[in-house]
C-alpha cells in the first residue's frame, strides 16, 4: 500500500460519512498520488455538479438535467458566437419507450460539444472567442450529457434489474495539472478492466474530446464503423491527472452477459482495424486503489453501502498521508455557477 486516503461524504443535515481508501503501490497510482497531493495543496475547486453519477436518490433528477441542458443551449444561441442549437430536451424525448436512452439524441449533444469546444490543444474558434461565462455553458454540455445518460441507465437497471445499476463517484477538479502515461503506465489497462469492482479506485479518463473506444461501440452500436461515427474524434488515453473516480457498482465480469458483450467488443475492435490486445489502445479503467468497505460501512453489502452513500452525496473533505482540503460549498448554491467561472478564469 502506498498511502491511505480519507474522504469525508455530508450528508444534507451535516452528518458526516467517512470513505476509506488504501492506495495501491504501482507505476501509475505514484504519479497519480503525487498529482493529488498538488490538487489539493493547491485548493483547486471540486466540481460538485459532476460528481454522483447513477445514482436516482440524487436532487438532480432527470428533469433537472434536461432543465440545464435547455438552459446552455439558450445560453449558446443568445451569444454573439456564428453557431445556433435547435434542439430541446425533456424526459420525455430523451427516455424512450423501452426506458432506454435516446443514444441519437445525446451523440447529437455530444456532438455541439465537440463543434464548440474544439479538440484538446487544439480548441475551436467558436470556443476561442466566447466570453467566460458562455465558455463555461459550452463546457456543460458534454458533463450534462454523461451525467443525464448514467442517470437514465441507472433508472432502467432500477426497474428491471436492480441489482446492476450503476452508481458512481468521480472527482474531479476544475484546473487540475496533467502528466504523460508512460509505457509501463498501459500495463494497467485492458479490455478486462472495464469490469470494475465495488469499492474500486480508477483514474479518471482523459480529458480529451472525443469518446474512447468502449464509449464509441456502447452508444453508437456494434455495428457501427469508425469513417462513420457522429463523435468527430476517438481518443487513445495519453494523459492523466489526479481525478479518480469510485466505482460504487457491482463488478459484472464473471456474469455471462458481460463474458459475451466483451467478446463481441473483441470483434468489434478488430472489424475497425484495432489489435484488441494492444495495451496502447488504452481501453479501460486503470486501477490505483481500493475502497476499504468494512471500514467506512461496517459492511461489504452493496445494498447498505448504496443506503450509507444515498445519504450523503456530497463531498466535504478529503486527507492524504501529506494534504488535505475543505470543500464547505454545495453545487445548488444560488451563485454556484459564478463561482466555477471564477475559479476557471
Amino acid at each position: 500500500m502506498l498511502d491511505s486516503i480519507e474522504i469525508d461524504l455530508r450528508s444534507r443535515d451535516n452528518k458526516i460519512l467517512t470513505v476509506h481508501i488504501d492506495v495501491a503501490d504501482n507505476s501509475l497510482s505514484r504519479k497519480w498520488l503525487t498529482a493529488l497531493n498538488d490538487i489539493i495543496r493547491l485548493g483547486l475547486h471540486l466540481e460538485k455538479n459532476y460528481c454522483w453519477l447513477g445514482w436516482t436518490e440524487h436532487q438532480r433528477n432527470a428533469e433537472y438535467l434536461c432543465t440545464q441542458i435547455n438552459r446552455s443551449i439558450q445560453a449558446i444561441n443568445a451569444s454573439t458566437l456564428d453557431y445556433r442549437i435547435q434542439d430541446f430536451f425533456s424526459p420525455g424525448t430523451v427516455i424512450q419507450q423501452d426506458q432506454d436512452i435516446n443514444h441519437a439524441q445525446m451523440n447529437q449533444l455530444h456532438l455541439y460539444f465537440e463543434d464548440l469546444q474544439g479538440t484538446a490543444g487544439a480548441t475551436s474558434r467558436h470556443y476561442d472567442s466566447a466570453d467566460d461565462h458562455t465558455r463555461w455553458h459550452i463546457r456543460q454540455l458534454n458533463l450534462l450529457c454523461h451525467e443525464l445518460e448514467s442517470l437514465v441507465l441507472s433508472m432502467r437497471k432500477a426497474k428491471t434489474a436492480p441489482e446492476w445499476r450503476r452508481p458512481s463517484q468521480l472527482m474531479c477538479w476544475l484546473r487540475a495539472p496533467h502528466y504523460d502515461l508512460a509505457e509501463e503506465d498501459s500495463e494497467l489497462f485492458g479490455i478486462e478492466t472495464i469490469n470494475r469492482k465495488l469499492g474500486g479506485v480508477y483514474v479518471g479518463v482523459n480529458k480529451a474530446v472525443g469518446k474512447h473506444h468502449w464509449e464509441v461501440f456502447c452508444d453508437e452500436g456494434r455495428d457501427s464503423r469508425i469513417g462513420e461515427l457522429v463523435t468527430t474524434g476517438l481518443r487513445t488515453q495519453t494523459q492523466a491527472a489526479g481525478d479518480f473516480d469510485i466505482e460504487w457498482a457491482r463488478d459484472p465480469g464473471a456474469y455471462p452477459w458481460q463474458i459475451a458483450q466483451l467478446a463481441e467488443f473483441r470483434k468489434w475492435l478488430a472489424r475497425n482495424g484495432f489489435d484488441p490486445d494492444d495495451a496502447g489502445l488504452t481501453i479501460g479503467h486503470p486501477k490505483i486503489g481500493q475502497v476499504d468497505l468494512k471500514r467506512s460501512f461496517g459492511t461489504e453489502d452493496y445494498q447498505m453501502i448504496w443506503a450509507q452513500l444515498a445519504q450523503h452525496l456530497d463531498v466535504y473533505g478529503i486527507r492524504t498521508g501529506s494534504a488535505s482540503a475543505t470543500y464547505n460549498y454545495r453545487w445548488n448554491d444560488p451563485d454556484y455557477m459564478e463561482q466555477q467561472i471564477k475559479e476557471l478564469k
